[in-house]
């Protein structure tokens, strides 16, 4: 009873260090993003369309629009049952609208750059903003809007300066255009930074709602022979089945974090299910296990959870 005891209090302590030294774990990036892409001519493949639109709210996909369907359409239930039928009747005609337009400019774009109409060209345009969160304070702190074609940069805002940059010669006649009306940049860096972070922190709210109906993620802990060397240990914390993206995974050696220059990390990969997850590993001597824990938390945990190999067999 009393190691229990110990324990218990030796994981509590573990947590306020963690927390008392890296106050920046807790920091929150979000993003909402919409992409637009149109093909010079149809290609007759199965998902692909001349046209295609999409917005993803922190990388995850949550309304569509496409030539064939023309409409736009909710891909997260929350969005279906939150936004009323209006705002999708008006997203259409926004799409719509929007399609016309990418159809006269890969044409007049494939002239300026004396491209074959024989070949496939692509304009895409990907526009949004991010936020920082940490506690209640939201931050904006980015904006895009930029244009590419054949999968280069061909043009984009410079939100500081309130005007577009060419980055090939054959955008400069429109960003002199777009330039010489004011009140159009000034539309655009109030959207960036005014108006996208208002839709961004409506649709958090929204999905953060259905959030709290779900599962937390699973935690799992592994031990294994090394195979480089036979001598030592690999360890590894698997955290899978969360969302969204902000998961704090700290692989730990007597409640410190380790450098990260020795841990090996799968980056965060998505499942099956829309849902993420986040592996890594570390080689240890053997004899050095009860030493290593792997410090996990996430807004779907009521509190971290701390895992440890002291019973994991290799």
């Amino acid at each position: 009873m009393r190691t229990r005891v110990t324990t218990k209090i030796f994981a509590l302590l573990c947590v306020f260090l963690l927390y008392g030294t890296l106050p920046s774990l807790r920091a929150e990036k979000h993003s909402l993003y919409y992409i637009y892409t149109a093909l010079s001519k149809p290609v007759n493949q199965p998902g692909i369309y001349q046209f295609s639109a999409m917005g993803l709210l922190d990388d995850r996909q949550i309304d569509s629009y496409n030539s064939e369907e023309q409409r736009k359409i909710p891909k997260q239930q929350w969005m279906k049952e939150k936004m009323q039928e209006d705002y999708w009747e008006k997203g259409t005609l926004s799409r719509k609208s929007k399609e016309q337009w990418f159809n006269v400019n890969v044409d007049i774009l494939m002239k300026r750059m004396r491209h074959n109409e024989s070949d496939l060209h692509v304009l895409q345009w990907r526009h949004g903003c991010e936020v920082e969160r940490e506690r209640d304070e939201v931050k904006f702190s980015k904006g895009i809007s930029e244009y590419g074609y054949d999968g280069e940069n061909l043009l984009y805002f410079d939100i500081e300066e309130s005007q577009w940059v060419a980055a090939v010669d054959a955008a400069v006649p429109t960003k002199r255009k777009w330039d010489n009306v004011p009140i159009l940049n000034q539309y655009t860096k109030g959207y960036l930074e005014k108006e996208c972070v208002d839709w961004l922190n409506k649709f958090r709210e929204y999905g953060n709602e259905h959030l709290r109906n779900t599962s937390p993620p699973d935690v799992h802990v592994f031990a294994k022979r090394s195979i480089r060397d036979k001598t030592k240990l690999k360890l590894t914390c698997l955290v899978s089945g969360f969302y969204p993206k902000d998961m704090t995974l700290v692989m730990r050696k007597y409640c410190t974090s380790l450098p990260e220059d020795e841990i090996e990390s799968t980056g965060i990969r998505p499942n099956h299910d829309e849902t993420l997850q986040l592996r890594k590993s570390v080689e240890i001597n053997e004899n050095e296990k009860s030493e290593y824990d792997c410090f996990v938390s996430h807004r779907t945990f009521k509190e971290p959870v701390i895992a440890q190999w002291d019973s994991v067999t290799a």
